[in-house]
């Protein structure tokens, strides 16, 4: 039997071919589809040219197609594709329709590059902002992190590209994620570091990566409750499990047993060990079969599926995907402080510009582990200045080494951009296999020459504006007061630069919006080691824990300042059947257009349980006109306010009065709040 490939295969002519060829297929074969091939040979053709398609599965005699992986998320990883800004820049956007979008050029690029399964959305909660990796996921609220993955895998899966949400779970400390053990009680797996996941499930992603990590005692490929129990149990997904790379699978039966359906990038503990497993009855075939119908399902449903285009090389990086990364990263940076309304810079009051920082001029998009999209064409944020003044403003520049320099040329400018935070070297994936020494961060704080830069030329100019690059939180107490405006420009892409400018004189309004927390004090945080064996992880973080602890950050979950202003007015509340509907007017009373975001916020302080002092539940992001008013709705479905009880292991909603907040940031004065009685 031979697969007669055709567009538009229905569901069940698809569940009658995976039965047929279950059939038909050797132990070999069936053990054959479960694991990545080729890995070293690829990679070491591939030395010093970066990234290549790797494949895995597929069967010619029964034309079973191969799956093809390429990396992210940050674009496809494959030299000359569209870098995006991180993720976490494109988290804070709260954008769900531009996410979207940017998964459909992903997909595209995918496609071009002979790719049909790619590795993101990453959607690891950001616990500590401390994590290594925290730019390559959206933020620390599970419901904010359910929707921008759910967007971008909407988007890369149009293109009949299989995304995958990774890594499952927990998984949140970078240089210990080979071995540490992860405890938490089920109250706080349930509700806090797998609604997200579930959300993308909801949402149709197909594939999902186990982490290295281990959760409560047991490695999260080999994790029965995990996979078996919730993924494939209480949730009914479909899809395949595989492994994230590079030891990501640590024994063979526990592996099977657990519900691991796919050893990635190549075969260790599958292949021939798995084969034995099961002549010996050490494992059964029917769990080898259930992962086989998964494999052939999932691929017959994304590679005979209809194209909506064609997908040429000249796809890649063209004009338009840059244009979207542009776009992104204007809509990405969030605007923390300006002082007297410092911002936008205008063309025609300033003459002269000092931009200052050794990452002014420096192509940094972030970190170089398996997320790095290799790509030349970087605007840096100097350039992207001059681009955009011309010959119209004086523009000098000096990486910050001399400080006399500094001075001198601080008093003769009309304004001073600093660029600092940090690079590659400072925070990313750690890699054991290629010793790659980078991970978790030691410090928030900026480095000691970046504050010495700061605080310089903040006494003395008082026009000071700090561009932050980074991937996540960053300290600011020892300069903040000091200085006139902060903005925050994250890993920003290969147009960053661009955006920057655009930002910086006005050009665009800024509208991102924080998606964590900024704390006063490192000590408001979680407990965080990078070096650690066991961890336990709480119920409360970021904003929840602020809340609970009555602590006031530096910087609210959802903050963001803009160039115009907005009012909220009249919220209306009401429950009508399974859902709450609420409404709020939003105005903008100041001068020039912008994109606001309303949050949604459901308080539990009536709560006979132990529950946060509010969640986010629900979120808009809307363009105002000056002088326009606009009502706003957002709809809650009841099941969402529900708690996970543990006794009855069921979740429920209680009946009491909710607190109903809409508003521009987490903040209680920012909002505007009702009681409705459920």
């Amino acid at each position: 039997m031979v697969l007669k490939i055709k567009d538009g295969l229905t569901p069940q002519e698809i569940e009658d071919f995976a039965s047929q060829a279950l059939s038909e297929m050797t132990l070999k074969e069936k053990v054959h589809l479960m694991s990545g091939h080729d890995f070293f040979k690829i990679m070491l053709k591939d030395r010093g040219k970066g990234r290549s398609v790797i494949p895995g599965g597929g069967l010619k005699r029964l034309g079973i197609p191969a799956f093809r992986f390429i990396d992210g998320p940050r674009g496809v990883v494959i030299p000359g594709s569209t870098c995006f800004p991180v993720s976490m820049a494109r988290g804070a956007s709260w954008d769900i329709k531009l996410e979207e979008e940017v998964g459909e050029v992903i997909g595209k690029e995918v496609r071009a590059h002979g790719g049909n399964l790619y590795g993101a959305p990453c959607i690891n909660l950001l616990r500590h902002p401390a994590w290594g990796r925290a730019q390559e996921t959206y933020g620390e609220d599970p419901y904010h992190l359910g929707e921008l993955g759910s967007a971008l895998s909407r988007g890369v899966q149009k293109h009949n590209v299989m995304a995958t949400i990774k890594h499952f779970t927990a998984n949140s400390i970078e240089y210990s994620r080979f071995k540490v053990n992860v405890v938490m009680n089920e109250r706080t797996l349930r509700e806090v570091y797998l609604p997200h996941f579930k959300k993308c499930i909801e949402n149709g992603c197909a594939t999902v990566m186990s982490a290295y990590n281990k959760l409560n005692g047991k490695y999260c490929g080999h994790n029965t409750h995990l996979l078996r129990d919730i993924l494939k149990g209480d949730w009914q997904f479909k899809g395949f499990v595989h492994s994230d790379w590079m030891d990501g699978l640590y024994d063979t039966i526990a592996g099977i047993n657990g519900g691991l359906d796919v050893e990635m990038p190549r075969v260790k503990h599958y292949g021939t060990k798995l084969i034995k497993a099961v002549e010996k009855g050490e494992v059964s075939i029917d769990l080898i079969d259930d992962s086989v119908r998964r494999i052939i399902s999932t691929m017959l449903s994304y590679t005979t599926r209809k194209d909506p285009q064609q997908y040429h090389s000249d796809l890649v990086g063209c004009e338009e995907h840059v244009r979207l990364s542009r776009e992104v990263a204007e809509k990405s940076m969030v605007l923390l402080k300006n002082s007297n309304d410092l911002l936008p810079l205008e063309m025609n009051t300033i003459n002269k510009l000092a931009v200052f920082g050794r990452l002014a001029d420096l192509k940094n998009t972030g970190d170089h582990g398996s997320s790095q999209v290799h790509q030349d064409n970087i605007v840096t944020p100097l350039q992207g200045i001059k681009n955009f003044v011309g010959n119209k403003v004086d523009v000098v520049y000096t990486e910050g080494k001399d400080l006399e320099e500094v001075k001198n040329l601080s008093q003769n400018v009309d304004a001073v951009v600093i660029i600092a935070g940090y690079t590659f070297r400072d925070e990313g994936e750690y890699i054991r296999q290629f010793i790659r020494r980078v991970g978790d961060r030691e410090s928030l704080e900026l480095k000691a020459d970046d504050i010495n830069i700061i605080k310089t030329v903040s006494d003395l100019n008082s026009n000071t504006i700090v561009i932050l690059i980074g991937g996540s939180a960053i300290m600011m107490e020892q300069w903040i007061d000091n200085v006139s405006a902060v903005l925050m420009a994250w890993y920003s892409g290969m147009q960053g630069g661009n955006a920057l400018a655009d930002i910086l004189f006005g050009k665009v309004n800024p509208s991102g919006k924080l998606p964590f927390t900024i704390p006063k004090k490192e000590s408001d945080l979680p407990y965080f080691k990078a070096h650690i064996d066991e961890i336990e992880y709480g119920y409360y973080h970021g904003y929840t824990l602020m809340d609970k602890k009555e602590i006031n950050p530096r910087f609210p979950f959802g903050f963001g300042l803009s160039y115009t202003q907005y009012r909220y007015d009249n919220l209306e509340v009401k429950s009508s059947g399974d859902i709450i509907i609420a409404s709020i007017e939003v105005s903008n009373i100041g001068k020039i257009a912008g994109e606001e975001v309303i949050q949604l916020y459901v308080g539990f302080e009536n709560s006979n349980v132990d529950r946060p002092k509010k969640l986010l539940k629900g979120f808009k992001k809307v363009f105002l006109s000056p002088n326009q008013t606009q009502k706003v709705t957002i709809e809650i479905p009841k099941k969402n306010l529900a708690w996970y009880n543990p006794e009855t292991k069921r979740w429920e909603v209680e009946d009491m009065p909710y607190i109903i907040s809409m508003g521009s940031s987490s903040k209680e004065e920012d909002l505007v709040s009702t009681q409705l009685k459920i």
